[in-house]
């Protein structure tokens, strides 16, 4: 016989609407209280109705919040047709996706999008957030009101989010440093270019790069780190910029968007093939570049999984209580040159 939430309220000596806050996350309930609640159904093999439930959700639909960085960038469009999707997917049993999105990565822009989130009674986030105090206090604040929240793309570290949703960004350094170094033959001159400050995925791409790099193969020189906030005019004119101060420069590392801008430098000052470029996402305009020999590798990061994951792990908590596996759900380092992609 199916295990009902009157005998999970009776055992653990709470209301029977206790119990559906509880394994739902709706509404305000004690930690302590919701934690003892979820580990006797657990006990008990508690299977949610999903028919009952999607009745329930037709009266009280759920709404999920999503708020994306940098939407201007094509990856972000990717990821975004993994977020309709994900829609598309749960609209059938009631719930609701709210998208928000900015240019660029602008902090107080992102807060006060959540705060219109907020408003309009979302009952989980889903976030590629700034890597800013303000944005980690008020997630947290998020989940302590009951909000679940999911990063995808970017992380955010001392929060309480359920897991994480993208690629392992420093690991993924590491791999273009040691695909850099064999076309480079373990010696040369090196430019990271990262995308913003606040950007986590894109300071541990950078941290890989440069400390595998070190430890490695310490014959390559690399120059110090510049941010080009994902533009490719910014990204062309720090490059030729840097040509211009070291004509000896060997390969590019571009570890943000903008990585056009890159391709056209390296053509403008007569450095096309001669100097290595690698770069990340598999998107139409890097794909052209790539299979024309202006870049000699491409990074994968699977941008759709990125977009639709999110959701449905928000879904799937707030319609049936069940977690995530792992805090970190690391998609593919995938790696494309022009005879792969």
């Amino acid at each position: 016989m199916a295990v009902t939430l009157k005998q999970i309220a009776e055992i653990a000596g709470v209301s029977r609407g206790t119990v559906d806050r509880a394994l739902y996350n709706r509404g305000r309930i004690k930690p302590e209280v919701a934690e003892r609640i979820k580990k006797i159904a657990d006990e008990l093999g508690y299977q949610p109705n999903r028919a009952g439930k999607a009745l329930a959700m037709a009266k009280r639909p759920v709404k999920i919040g999503v708020v994306a960085q940098a939407t201007e960038t094509p990856f972000m469009h990717l990821l975004l047709s993994g977020v309709e999707d994900a829609t598309k997917e749960i609209s059938a049993f009631g719930a609701e996706v709210l998208t928000r999105s900015g240019v660029g990565l602008d902090v107080e822009a992102q807060l006060k999008m959540i705060d219109e989130l907020v408003e309009e009674g979302i009952n989980g986030l889903a976030i590629a957030p700034a890597d800013d105090d303000r944005m980690r206090n008020r997630i947290n604040e998020l989940i302590a009101a009951n909000i679940p929240v999911v990063t995808f793309n970017v992380d955010i570290a001392d929060t309480d989010r359920l897991c994480f949703v993208g690629q392992n960004s420093e690991q993924a350094g590491r791999t273009c440093a040691g695909l850099l170094s064999a076309v480079m033959g373990g010696t040369g001159v090196v430019l990271p270019i990262s995308g913003y400050q606040h950007n986590l995925s894109h300071t541990l791409r950078v941290k890989g790069f440069c400390d595998e790099l070190e430890k490695s193969f310490p014959d390559v020189h690399v120059l110090p780190t510049v941010y080009c906030q994902d533009n490719e005019a910014l990204t062309q004119e720090l490059t030729e910029k840097t040509l211009a101060e070291h004509p000896d420069l060997t390969a590019v590392y571009m570890a943000a968007g903008g990585q056009t801008g890159v391709c056209r430098a390296l053509a403008r000052m007569g450095k096309r093939g001669r100097v290595r470029v690698i770069c990340y996402d598999l998107v139409p305009n890097n794909i052209r570049n790539l299979l024309d020999s202006r870049i000699d590798f491409l990074i994968g990061q699977d941008a759709h999984t990125q977009g639709y994951q999110p959701v449905m792990i928000l879904f799937n908590y707030l319609f049936s209580g069940v977690k995530p596996e792992k805090p970190y759900l690391f998609t593919d380092i995938s790696i494309r040159n022009k005879y792969n992609v």
